[in-house]
């Protein structure tokens, strides 16, 4: 059963990278960006978080926050923000809870070998707490600028 668009985002609770737990709830009355990344400092997923680092001031003059979401641990999340400066939050969902709720973790193949990960993703969250935007098998070039110009296009009706 994967997530539709206008269907509510699922709510959680995770450990973030500003030290406290973030809520989903904590951003209703904003747009959300929550972008399901494999794992830290790794090519595809370095350029896809500076991607959006890069475009963080015209997400948020739309009123939109991003956030990281990986299975990687709090310090690993750390290192990776302190190392390309990254000015968004990451949140670490070491026990993949929210990886299933998203229908984010399941089997991919690498190299001829099949294994459990997370498949990159990304879902826009209107300042309801409704999708309003998917984004899957996503190809790291150029994602965060086609997020943003969806964003736009949406914020303007």
């Amino acid at each position: 059963m994967t997530l539709k668009i206008n269907s509510k985002a699922p709510t959680f609770v995770i450990p973030s990278t500003s030290k406290d737990k973030y809520s989903l709830k904590d951003s209703i009355g904003k747009y959300v960006i929550l972008y399901f990344y494999p794992k830290d400092d790794t090519p595809g997923c370095t350029i896809e978080t500076n991607d959006f680092n890069k475009l963080l001031v015209k997400f948020k003059k739309l009123d939109c926050e991003v956030y990281g979401i990986s299975k990687d641990s709090l310090k690993s999340h750390d290192k990776f923000r302190d190392k390309y400066k990254i000015k968004f939050d990451l949140l670490a969902d070491e026990e993949i809870k929210v990886l299933k709720k998203y229908k984010v973790w399941g089997k991919k193949k690498f190299m001829g070998r099949e294994f459990m990960g997370i498949n990159r993703t990304t879902f826009l969250i209107d300042k309801k707490g409704k999708i309003i935007n998917i984004w899957e098998n996503v190809k790291v070039k150029d994602h965060a600028k086609e997020v943003l110009e969806t964003l736009k296009n949406i914020s303007k009706k």
